[in-house]
């Protein structure tokens, strides 16, 4: 009998606590969107202190039907600070009468209302948590973020990630229901840019008219190269795009992995210089071969360059480095790649 009435929860803690979540509900509406505080329920379950194990389990029986997880309940004081986290497993094994403070963990994974939801899913991931709690600026715990919460936010950043390594400015919605003028929206602001970028490689290639004018055999390789220094440069933007999406590469790494990457680009540009070497004697002969193969090595080289370094430029300047994949990087690298193509020929050729 004794056991029975050590499980009884008053009226007043019940009273409390569904307060308390209308609070929670509550302070959930002032905060801004894309940070952990709008992220969050306030449906979660909490327990105090001074319950026993099986104190605890009665309580969350009771009140934590509506609860978003009850596989980790928090433990609170009566300020709604939180003290430590126990699981449902652990309160199951644990003995009838044992305290939970016993066998909380005091130590918390947790973030604040205004942590980026960024940061808050690369956190639970990191961990492998199911839940995460948010304080407030007071250290009292106002919500937690799920699993399910922090996989929308993985899956909507890698698709705005995706639209900006394509240059489409904006997430478009469903695809299938997306209309003509709002995939004309999204996509003709970075076409019309990337025109203009592009005569870059137009005016490379009127500089260097007499050249062109006495060797036409450059230009059967002109389309080649220019496509060879994008594509590279497209893959390393890619990698390091993603790195600094997941934190595996932060800005302090730039220069060691601009050293790596040079050694990198070097022996892809090798592979391919040998590659056309052959074709390039079979369409001009010995002195176009140097050419081509020389200019392969060198734009593939710069191309790799300047993919890892611009998402690294980007995030010195507090932009988005997804925009750095892509059309961008391609336009850039082919700009560079005519200018180097037609530099070495014309030194080659003494033209």
């Amino acid at each position: 009998m004794q056991h029975t009435t050590d499980t009884l929860v008053s009226p007043l803690d019940l009273r409390l606590a569904a307060q308390a979540r209308r609070d929670h509900l509550l302070d959930g509406r002032r905060y801004p969107e894309g940070t952990a505080g709008a992220l969050m329920t306030s449906e979660y379950s909490s327990l105090d202190s001074g319950l026993s194990a099986s104190q605890a389990i009665d309580m969350l029986r009771r009140e934590a039907a509506d609860a978003e997880t009850i596989y980790q309940s928090y433990v609170l004081d009566a300020q709604r600070n939180l003290l430590g986290t126990v699981s449902l497993r652990e309160l199951i094994l644990a003995a009838p009468d044992q305290p939970i403070d016993r066998i909380m963990v005091r130590k918390v994974i947790c973030v604040c209302t205004a942590t980026c939801q960024e940061d808050v899913a690369r956190l639970m991931r990191e961990h492998d948590l199911l839940a995460v709690p948010v304080l407030d600026e007071q250290g009292r715990l106002v919500g937690i973020v799920t699993y399910d919460d922090a996989l929308d936010v993985v899956v909507d950043e890698a698709t705005e990630d995706f639209h900006k390594g394509a240059s489409i400015t904006n997430h478009v919605g469903n695809l299938k229901d997306a209309t003509i003028g709002l995939l004309y929206r999204k996509r003709v602001l970075w076409l019309v840019l990337l025109v203009f970028g592009n005569l870059f490689s137009g005016a490379g290639i009127a500089a260097f008219e007499e050249t062109i004018a006495a060797h036409i055999a450059l230009v059967f390789f002109l389309p080649l190269l220019v496509d060879s220094g994008g594509n590279a440069g497209a893959q390393s933007a890619t990698l390091m795009v993603r790195g600094l999406a997941t934190g595996e590469v932060v800005m302090r790494d730039w220069l060691r992995m601009l050293t790596r990457e040079c050694g990198v680009a070097l022996a892809l540009g090798g592979t391919m210089a040998v590659a056309v070497a052959s074709l390039g004697v079979l369409r001009g002969g010995p002195e176009i071969a140097v050419i081509v193969a020389s200019s392969m090595l060198v734009i593939v080289l710069v191309g790799s360059l300047i993919g890892m370094s611009l998402p690294f430029l980007l995030s010195r300047f507090r932009l988005d480095p997804a925009t750095a994949s892509g059309p961008l990087v391609t336009s850039i690298a082919d700009a560079a790649g005519v200018l180097v193509y037609f530099g070495i020929a014309s030194q080659v050729l003494d033209i």
